[in-house]
């Protein structure tokens, strides 16, 4: 698997502190480079990282929560051409676990949106959340 990025966006809101939020991410994909850009009354935290190395933790968060049937299922059905599409709670991300969302929240502070952009996604997928049946 070669030549893969991630890219997260999380807008954070005037109550939430971006420290916190900045964990919630880095608690999910290591260590990664940010940006903030303004957003209405808010601003939309942009961090970016490459490689299975920005994946490690994901790896080992799925295998921990025992979760990776559900997240196969929600890589799938976020997968285009090229990219896998996903959505995490921010709150449980800061909390060190893992809990898919909807990208229209199911949270009111909102979900941590995700994108992996790779050559082969099907086999990413297959890595990150092989069948465990």
């Amino acid at each position: 698997m070669t030549d893969i990025t991630i890219h997260v966006e999380v807008k954070v809101h005037p109550t939430e502190n971006l420290e916190k939020v900045k964990r919630a991410v880095e608690n999910v994909f290591g260590k990664v480079e940010y940006e903030t850009r303004s957003y209405n009354n808010s601003c939309l935290l942009i961090a970016k990282t490459k490689g299975t190395e920005g994946l490690t933790k994901l790896y080992n968060l799925l295998r921990r929560e025992r979760i990776r049937d559900a997240a196969r299922a929600v890589f799938f059905k976020g997968l285009t051409e090229k990219t896998i599409t996903f959505y995490l709670n921010k709150q449980v991300a800061y909390a060190e676990h893992l809990s898919f969302s909807s990208a229209t929240a199911e949270s009111p502070l909102g979900p941590i949106k995700v994108e992996i952009t790779c050559d082969n996604p099907v086999e990413l997928i297959n890595w990150l959340a092989p069948k465990t049946v």
